[in-house]
């Protein structure tokens, strides 16, 4: 397995921990480092990997320790993504962790928080991620649900509430619905982007 650490000007310890690692382990760690934007950082790592199947991890993110065997148990799916488990007790995360996955189900749109994998042919297939700084996300689900219908597996993979906690559940949630409709009626990325921030 490869992994690679994909940083976007961070200003935390990110890629010094990274390099710490990769100095412990034989082999398998590639840092980058590169401009910001999510869409940029997943796109560079995704250039340089030589695995058959990808997957994209939020650095705020963590998979689930069974994740590649339900992949590999699942028939390694074309494309998709996981259950996630939010890293907050109250019941108000289990509904957010309940409509995020009827959002797959629904609407065939993989969130990067809920660990994106994608076979490489198919990736290559749609172009891959844009290298954009929002929205990479809802823009390659867009192009791989005309391949197939995404598969969600149990996962879970752990999420970290921070931005909730920053701005309010209810808050976050009714933005982030408010920047998807934007986008998908018509809005750019940098006009999202404003909003979001």
């Amino acid at each position: 397995m490869e992994i690679i650490v994909s940083d976007g000007g961070s200003d935390d310890d990110t890629v010094a921990q990274a390099h710490q690692l990769r100095e412990r382990m034989r082999d398998g760690l590639i840092v980058l480092e590169g401009p910001r934007g999510r869409g940029k950082q997943l796109a560079a790592g995704a250039a340089v990997a030589r695995g058959d199947v990808l997957v994209f991890l939020h650095a705020d993110c963590q998979l689930h320790e069974r994740s590649m065997e339900q992949m590999s148990e699942s028939d390694w799916p074309t494309w998709g993504g996981f259950h996630q488990s939010i890293n907050d007790p109250r019941w108000r995360f289990r509904c957010l962790e309940f409509g995020n996955a009827l959002r797959v189900r629904m609407t065939a749109r993989v969130f990067g928080d809920q660990a994106i994998f994608v076979h490489r042919k198919t990736y290559d297939r749609v172009g891959g991620f844009d290298p954009v700084d929002l929205m990479e996300d809802v823009m390659i689900s867009r192009r791989l649900r005309a391949i197939s219908w995404p598969t969600l597996l149990p996962g879970r993979v752990r999420v970290d509430p921070r931005r909730w906690h920053r701005r309010g559940v209810i808050r976050q949630t009714f933005l982030n619905w408010h920047i998807q409709i934007a986008f998908a009626r018509g809005a750019s990325v940098d006009e999202v982007k404003q909003r979001y921030e």
